[in-house]
């Protein structure tokens, strides 16, 4: 009884296999003839330029090559803020001074914020109330706050100017400001004659500030917190 029920169910499956093999050739002749038969109802074309679509495979399905509107089509552009124009260079800074290939190579990097470089004279600093004389006292004689004539009152700055580049916000902390150190040295060092900088220390910045003294002129790199903190733009260094 067993044998006779197995060769029921092969034959019967067997039979199935046949009939769905017949159908799936039926179907394939169809959609072969359908997509490389041009339709009696479409209008001819009048214009030599057009394209006419190729035919489809015999695997794929026409209703699932229709155009569908993709999602990111009715995206709108998020506007973007217009950049603050770049300060020019000083009028009386010679064209051949180091700073102008410096603001050159700077102005062409990733890493400042548009419209923050720029390059200026010191602010004169007010100078306070003199201190009173004083002679020297104790064994050491220490104190001493007169020394001697000939000295001049006002010395004058530092440096003639200063570079201030601030670095985009949020990448202070990834090495943005290293990246911009890169680029002073290397401008400042292959000038001709290059300038002699302070030996190169990785630990240079400190709190989102760096500086390198190259002479009569500083570089202030620093971020948009320590600009806001050190250099305001109310002291009118614009």
């Amino acid at each position: 009884m067993l044998s006779v029920a197995l060769r029921k169910e092969t034959q019967s499956l067997a039979a199935c296999t046949l009939r769905r093999r017949a159908r799936l050739c039926q179907d394939l002749a169809r959609r072969t003839f359908t997509s490389s038969t041009p339709s009696s109802s479409a209008a001819p074309s009048t214009s030599s330029s057009s394209v006419t679509s190729p035919a489809l495979p015999w695997f794929m399905d026409p209703s699932d090559v229709e155009p569908k509107p993709s999602p990111y089509s009715c995206r709108v552009g998020i506007p973007q803020a217009a950049a603050r124009p770049l300060p020019p260079l000083p009028s009386d800074l010679p064209f051949d001074h180091p700073i102008t290939r410096l603001h050159a190579e700077l102005k062409a990097s990733p890493h400042l914020e548009p419209g923050t470089l720029m390059v200026r004279s010191p602010i004169p600093t007010a100078v306070g109330p003199p201190l009173p004389d004083s002679m020297p006292r104790g064994r050491r004689k220490r104190g001493r706050t007169y020394v001697g004539e000939g000295v001049l009152d006002n010395m004058g700055g530092v440096w003639e100017w200063v570079i201030i580049a601030q670095v985009k916000e949020g990448t202070e902390n990834r090495g943005a400001i290293e990246s911009v150190i890169r680029i002073v040295r290397r401008a400042l060092l292959t000038c001709n004659p290059p300038l002699a900088l302070p030996p190169n220390n990785k630990r240079r910045s400190h709190g989102g500030w760096a500086m390198i003294d190259a002479g009569d002129f500083a570089v202030h790199i620093l971020s948009r917190e320590a600009r806001e903190k050190f250099f305001p733009d109310r002291r009118e260094f614009w």
